[in-house]
């Protein structure tokens, strides 16, 4: 460990990340930085959670970096400029021990490109998803990373083969599933505060946070439900998206179907099975035990499907499979989850593969044991203590859920950054 005394130099550490999800990711690797070398110094892109951590308040907040879509980055280039330029005046003053980047590719690795000049290394803790696309960054991060610090388990073999150093570190999902399923409220309660049918079993309908996948997958979710008169079908309404949006939708006895809002966790948590929308969703609906049927419908046509199928550098598009299965599968083989994608969503065949799932049928059995088989995935490498002997790896009793995942991963990562710098 390096020398942390009163007599040695602090460790400083410039941090990157450019987006909600990365401010809660960073937070928890900067929570247990400071607690493996108590006298380090931060200086940040993020957030208010970052900010809590390091306690000192960011460069610049990542509400004035996150810029979606060509439309959107083509308005703010003046803005996106400066900060990339402030970021790298502050990098060249400073000179910190090391640059730490949180995704968030597009910015972070020309700010890597710059830093290395400088002689600093840098480290990737949670990397850019070029496995699935945009794969021509790869040759930039073996220029530039010192080492990629993954949170997916597949991603080990994937960045050896391109001849990047790579370590595991654990997934957040694990630990912060875990804490927030202490917390889930029961079933009578969960019945009684959204007012649903307590005599049928749910069945949790996840379409999506975006607009345009939810027109195009909630449909079929919805007509495919509806074919299981035992159950309820729930339609989870995510962050962002209204219950007028989801009412003024053109499906067929939309107004008949229960919605909740803000609460996809406990949703899934209490229902037999779940139509989910590619995303995270899938994965924390894998490690809440939910059997699932993943689909992804926007245009719909074969033609966009084949085209899909080549551009997409993966056998699967689902969390699940992809970490049960690995990177270098055959495309459907051992899936863990079905995955339904553009024409193949229709009502026939997302209601055929709901029924293999429900309960009695022999598909979900073996979903329960995919799901077993991907955990274990999940937990090679990372769950033992050895993996950081200076700190231990649960978060605070008073962490967030949230925090106790992101702080047992980060735990990890900062013993791997620490060790890398003492060497």
């Amino acid at each position: 460990m390096p020398d942390q005394s009163s007599s040695a130099k602090p460790l400083r550490f410039f941090v990157s990340a450019g987006e909600a999800s990365g401010d809660l990711h960073a937070s928890g690797l900067i929570t247990r930085l400071r607690e493996q070398a108590p006298q380090s110094q931060f200086t940040f892109l993020g957030g208010d959670l970052m900010a809590a951590a390091a306690g000192c308040a960011p460069l610049i907040h990542y509400r004035d970096m996150a810029y979606m879509g060509i439309a959107e980055v083509l308005r703010h280039l003046p803005e996106i400029a400066r900060n990339m330029r402030v970021a790298k005046e502050a990098i060249e003053k400073e000179r910190p021990d090391a640059l730490i980047l949180i995704d968030y590719p597009s910015f972070n690795l020309k700010l890597a490109r710059h830093a290395r000049k400088l002689g600093i290394p840098v480290y990737y803790y949670i990397a850019p998803k070029v496995w699935a696309w945009k794969e021509w960054r790869i040759k930039e991060m073996r220029r530039v990373c010192t080492k990629i610090l993954s949170i997916l388990p597949f991603e080990e073999e994937y960045f050896r083969r391109h001849n990047l150093d790579v370590e595991y570190v654990g997934n957040p999902s694990v630990e912060e599933i875990e804490s927030r399923r202490q917390n889930i409220p029961s079933r009578a309660e969960f019945t009684l505060r959204h007012g649903l049918d307590g005599n049928r079993p749910f069945l949790a309908l996840v379409p999506g946070s975006r607009k345009g996948e939810i027109r195009g997958n909630l449909p079929y979710m919805v007509e495919a439900a509806l074919r299981f008169p035992r159950y309820q079908p729930v339609i989870s309404v995510a962050p962002g998206i209204t219950r007028e949006f989801i009412r003024s939708l053109d499906i067929p006895h939309i107004g008949d179907i229960p919605l909740v809002e803000n609460t996809t966790f406990d949703l899934m948590a209490h229902s037999e099975a779940a139509l989910v929308t590619s995303g995270t969703a899938t994965l924390e609906c894998a490690l809440l035990g939910t059997p699932q049927v993943v689909l992804y419908r926007s245009a719909g046509s074969k033609f966009l499907y084949g085209v899909m199928s080549h551009v997409l550098k993966c056998p699967h598009i689902s969390l699940p499979n992809l970490i049960a299965n690995g990177l270098f599968g055959v495309r459907y083989a051992n899936e863990v989850v079905p995955e339904l994608l553009m024409h193949q969503v229709n009502t026939n065949n997302v209601a055929r593969h709901l029924e293999a799932i429900l309960p009695g049928s022999p598909g979900r059995e073996a979903q329960l044991e995919g799901y077993r088989r991907m955990r274990r995935q999940l937990e090679v490498g990372a769950a033992s203590p050895e993996a950081s002997p200076e700190a231990s790896s649960e978060a605070s009793p008073e962490a967030s859920p949230e925090a106790a995942g992101n702080q047992a991963a980060g735990n990890r990562a900062a013993a791997a950054i620490l060790a890398d710098l003492r060497r």
